[in-house]
């Protein structure tokens, strides 16, 4: 796995990749090549452009008295080149994120700053092995069901991709997909030492079947192994196994998941956590109502015997608990307590081009414990979202959040003293296809 967070030395991409004009004539002419060579080949190189104004005034933690409002832009933007043929699909996609003004050098003719962030967030290929099978090598997006476990982490503008091996299997009414990874701090000679906050060895199956045209139903499992520290070799594997349905008919979606884990944690501890959700929604004309809740299984005892806190591993934060982003990692946010998430949201069709969707979340502690508060409940959040797509390339957004907390929460992010806590942005999102033949 990579969040792509990176800083390295500003540079121009032909630098960045060694082009020189000899060598870019060379790589223009070998995807010539390849595109020649199979008729039924497909070239394309399209671009994304995402700016982010944020107001951050309680954003991440609530806003204590006296504390001024952060106030920033950041800028995501990638470059994306694809080829796809009847035995062979390659993808290539080089990103950088910044923050504007945080360049570190500068003089009297201007701006040459050695903070940026270009990467690579994209980089493998897909061969063909059978006829219904691929085998998918490299950096890729590993997205899978409504992103409980697998996620592309797409608030953060960094992103996130996988270092994977993925073989897909493809018929009819059935998608099966296997998958591994291993990950290194680089070329060592001995020893395989890595954080223990991050996933040494991933290893993952999936299956989906499509059980009717309304009704889909899959089912997963994760191995997830994390090194006991950062100067040891020895693993523990924490086991993932879970269900996913989804039901669309007659203006009703349904869907909810399931999620057991066991075997050991990054200490050796015994695990035995769960997650659970269920979402209902009715479209009726512009307007689709919904209810739904989120269940994750914490700890009553810190020291015990068992650990019960449920890991969401790579799994989305920011689309299930709320905009202000107050529970991301639950291990310090929730005190071990888990958490419960009960929403409702209403999604406005306001015209062909602009959508309003407002959002609340009551969020509760599933367990006390030592390190938590008596009272379990932590407060209110309000989530509002105004979309105007303006053309089929570009969209703006505007966001604004709210937080009404309890005790609980003031006491478990010490913050006695807060003030009324809200988040405001404005993101515009540019993705227009440059070429494709």
């Amino acid at each position: 796995m990579v969040e792509n967070s990176r800083r390295l030395k500003t540079i121009s991409l032909p630098e960045r990749l060694n082009f020189t004009p000899k060598s870019s004539v060379f790589y223009i002419f070998f995807v010539i090549c390849l595109v020649a060579k199979d008729g039924f080949a497909q070239f394309s190189v399209d671009a994304q452009y995402r700016n982010r104004f944020e107001l951050r005034n309680g954003y991440k933690q609530l806003a204590a008295e006296g504390t001024t409002p952060a106030i920033f832009i950041s800028q995501r933007t990638r470059l994306s080149f694809d080829f796809d043929s009847d035995k062979l699909k390659l993808k290539f996609t080089p990103q950088d994120v910044r923050v504007w003004g945080d360049e570190q050098l500068s003089s009297s003719t201007g701006v040459f700053g050695n903070n940026a962030s270009l990467d690579l967030f994209e980089a493998f290929v897909q061969i063909k092995t059978s006829q219904k099978g691929w085998l998918s090598v490299g950096r890729q997006q590993l997205v899978y069901d409504n992103q409980r476990i697998f996620a592309t982490r797409n608030w953060n503008q960094n992103g996130i991709a996988y270092d994977a091996i993925v073989y897909k299997w493809n018929a009819e009414n059935w998608e099966v997909h296997i998958g591994s990874s291993w990950n290194s701090t680089g070329q060592n000679t001995t020893d395989n030492f890595y954080d223990p906050n991050r996933i040494k060895s991933l290893n993952f199956i999936w299956a989906k079947h499509r059980i009717s045209e309304a009704w889909e139903f899959s089912v997963s499992h994760v191995a997830s192994g994390v090194t006991k520290s950062p100067t040891e070799n020895k693993l523990y594997f924490r086991q993932t196994s879970g269900v996913y349905s989804n039901y669309k008919k007659n203006g009703f979606t349904i869907l909810g998941n399931f999620y057991y884990q066991f075997g050991k944690n990054n200490t050796g501890k015994k695990v035995s956590a769960w997650l659970a959700d269920a979402d209902v929604s009715y479209k009726t004309g512009k307007v689709t109502p919904g209810i739904g809740v989120s269940y994750l299984s914490g700890n009553n005892h810190v020291n015990g015997q068992t650990d019960n806190l449920f890991d969401v591993l790579y799994g989305a934060r920011h689309r299930f608990f709320g905009g202000i982003d107050y529970f991301n990692n639950f291990a310090s946010h929730t005190k071990q307590g888990g958490l419960v998430d009960y929403y409702f949201y209403v999604n406005l069709k306001l015209s062909s081009k602009t959508s309003l969707k407002n959002t609340g979340h009551y969020f509760a502690l599933t367990q006390t414990n030592e390190n938590t508060p008596s009272a379990k409940n932590l407060g209110y959040e309000n989530d509002i979202v105004l979309k105007n797509s303006f053309s089929n390339w570009g969209s703006l957004e505007f966001g604004y959040s709210f937080f009404l907390p309890t005790n609980s929460l003031k006491t478990i992010q010490d913050v006695p003293d807060s003030k009324f806590s809200q988040f405001l942005y404005v993101q515009l999102t540019v993705t227009p296809v440059l070429f494709r033949n």
